[in-house]
């Protein structure tokens, strides 16, 4: 039986028994002292004979010699004496030299007595030095109570000193990277392979870093950001927040196939394209026919099929990811060539004709896959020819169908939005113009959105409906930017489901989206599902339909949160490119002291501490300072 005081080891590191009986109390030490003076820390525990292995002899310790044992096994290498190394080496040539010795297994308690060791903190290191020196190698039984050790060879004996001596170097070389790190004085390239780890913290690929933890920095994918712009391994164009959402950005790979061979009305006269400048994936078309409006929808429905591959891809990224580099398609980017309208003399459309009645409301539709004619304006080009027998109709009608919504409670909300842009290592950020022509094409997809809900309830076609509950809008809404603000305040989240309900915001008893298949996955099912319907063929269930646009739809909000992100980035690395910026800045809302304000040029939001009075919708002039970009931080302060 083991006697009180008794050096152990236990799990690898040393503890003293503290009491005897059925179970051995041992403690052990958690932590060593810090240079702040604090205490090292201890745990006890009850153990069974077979969990601890004794020191022979029944060596005696104390709890104080414990933190200094840990200290020396936790050195890189193990903090062991010269003496007692050559004492191991003197035993490991006694043994070597006698043939009976030189191949049987010997006890640690016999090369114990042969160094004369018997002190607790000898002992300790003799184990150290045996575990680690090239000498001898482990013999000892799993649960035998005692250490066995075997003698080398003189070849194996050289490949461990070698193969040490070779992670010594590795030691010395990451030892001086790290010191390299820590005064931000890298030698790149070369030094750029050791922060991979880096790198994948700050894409968001991981959560730990062994080299931001060895140079004893936070573990944090801003800390991350903040080292590899400082070293010179980034550049403050590079754009971690897609990557950190997980979220690819190239476009998807896989080739959508010629559109197929099928019967389709071709639709006569012209129908109109209209959309930013910046516009590269034209996704719908408007006309009236003089009975009937006509909007026109992209059709890579006619060829994605549920749950083919392209499907889950598109389902897996919900959207068309637009930052300011540029776009990662939800469908390739080859695929607009065959299925945008407007890109060739005709184009294959899924086309709502819809039939309005005395007051503008949705009478009927039908749903016709068709050929149109098609021409594409930019929102100014297509304002410079409102006037024209062509155009003219199609503002009426989007004045009519905006009042109509008005009259039955839609909200209208018109904030400062800005178009930024990164390409060629410039950056810039626009106004985005408020035009009639935009406001034409919103009705319009409003009018198709609400053309499809209706035909899909008629036809009890399972199908994705937008909903969203009435605000409370309160009676003593300030005028301007101000009373914008507080209404976009108002605003309850928008809802997607299967059961058509009222869309409050829009004025709308029931609604859906389905004018941009190309790049929102929930538009795609819906093109799907009628589809199916008119060519009479199996839809898919309430069930499927649910599970499948719930998945499309949190990945198209991942996008949104990525792109936020990413505009902001971009904004701030413009900022810190024109550190003589200011601005205007127009307050609206007042927190005590405290001014929200909104600077329109930037389509940006910060909290002011004016230093006069200033009421709602008043302007101060701002600079910007404090950038950060990796924590995405600026402070504006009034000038």
């Amino acid at each position: 039986m083991l006697q009180k005081n008794s050096l152990v080891l236990y799990k690898t590191q040393p503890a003293v028994i503290i009491e005897t009986g059925e179970k051995y109390t041992i403690e052990y030490c958690t932590a060593l002292p810090t240079v702040g003076g604090k205490s090292a820390s201890f745990a006890q525990q009850k153990v069974r004979e077979k969990d601890i292995t004794p020191f022979p002899g029944n060596v005696s310790a104390l709890k104080t010699d414990l933190p200094a044992m840990l200290a020396q096994a936790g050195r890189t290498p193990p903090d062991i004496s010269a003496s007692v190394k050559a004492q191991l080496s003197d035993v490991y040539e006694l043994l070597a030299s006698d043939p009976e010795t030189a191949e049987a297994a010997v006890s640690f308690s016999d090369i114990a007595a042969l160094t004369g060791t018997q002190q607790a903190s000898d002992v300790w290191s003799l184990y150290l030095a045996l575990k680690t020196e090239p000498f001898f190698a482990d013999a000892s039984v799993p649960g035998s109570g005692d250490f066995s050790f075997t003698l080398r060879t003189a070849a194996e004996m050289q490949a461990i000193t070698e193969k040490q001596n070779t992670k010594n170097r590795e030691q010395e070389i990451r030892a001086a990277f790290i010191a390299r790190l820590k005064q931000r004085k890298l030698q790149l390239p070369d030094d750029a392979q050791l922060m991979q780890d880096v790198e994948a913290l700050a894409l968001g690929k991981t959560d730990k870093s062994r080299t931001l933890k060895e140079a004893g920095f936070s573990e944090t994918p801003e800390k991350a950001h903040k080292l590899l712009l400082d070293t010179g391994i980034w550049t403050a164009e590079r754009n971690p927040y897609p990557s950190r959402w997980g979220l690819s950005m190239q476009s998807a790979a896989e080739h959508l196939a010629h559109p197929p061979q099928e019967d389709r009305v071709t639709v006569s006269g012209v129908s109109y394209a209209i959309d930013n400048a910046w516009s590269t994936d034209p996704d719908d078309a408007i006309a009236f026919d003089g009975t009937h409006v006509w909007v026109h929808v992209a059709d890579p429905a006619s060829i994605v099929a549920p749950d083919s591959t392209i499907d889950t891809a598109a389902r897996n990224r919900g959207t068309t990811l637009y930052i300011p580099e540029g776009a990662a398609r939800m469908l390739a980017e080859e695929s607009l060539e065959d299925y945008a309208l407007g890109l060739a003399p005709e184009s294959r459309a899924l086309s709502f004709k819809i039939l309005l009645d005395e007051t503008g409301a949705v009478a009927d539709c039908d749903i016709l896959k068709t050929i149109v004619k098609v021409e594409r304006l930019t929102y100014v080009q297509a304002d410079g020819k409102k006037e024209t027998p062509e155009l003219a109709p199609l503002y009426a009608i989007a004045k009519r169908n905006e009042e109509r919504r008005i009259k039955a409670g839609a909200v209208s909300i018109s904030l400062p939005e800005v178009h930024i842009a990164a390409a060629g290592g410039d950056v810039s950020i626009t106004p985005v113009m408020q035009t009639q022509a935009s406001a034409v094409v919103r009705e319009f997809m409003l009018l198709a959105g609400e053309a499809a809900a209706r035909f899909a309830f008629k036809h009890a076609i399972p199908f994705p409906y937008v909903s969203q509950e009435r605000p409370d809008i309160p009676k003593d809404l300030p005028e301007g930017l101000a009373g914008q603000y507080r209404l976009r305040r108002c605003m309850r989240s928008r809802s997607i489901g299967i059961t058509p309900l009222q869309h409050a915001g829009l004025g709308l008893g029931m609604y859906s989206q389905v004018t941009s298949p190309l790049r929102r996955y929930g538009d795609l099912v819906a093109h799907q599902q009628l589809r199916a319907f008119i060519g009479k063929k199996d839809l898919l269930g309430k069930d499927e339909l649910l599970e499948r646009i719930a998945a499309g739809d949190a990945a198209a909000s991942t996008a949104v949160k990525a792109e936020r992100k990413s505009n902001l980035h971009w904004t701030l690395v413009y900022l810190s490119r024109n550190p003589e910026w200011t601005g205007q800045a127009v307050v609206v809302e007042l927190k005590g002291k405290q001014a929200v304000c909104l600077i329109p040029e930037l389509g940006q939001e910060t909290v002011l501490n004016p230093s006069r009075p200033v009421q709602l919708n008043d302007t101060l002039t701002v600079r910007a300072g404090n950038i950060s970009i990796p924590d995405l931080l600026v402070t504006f302060t009034a000038v």
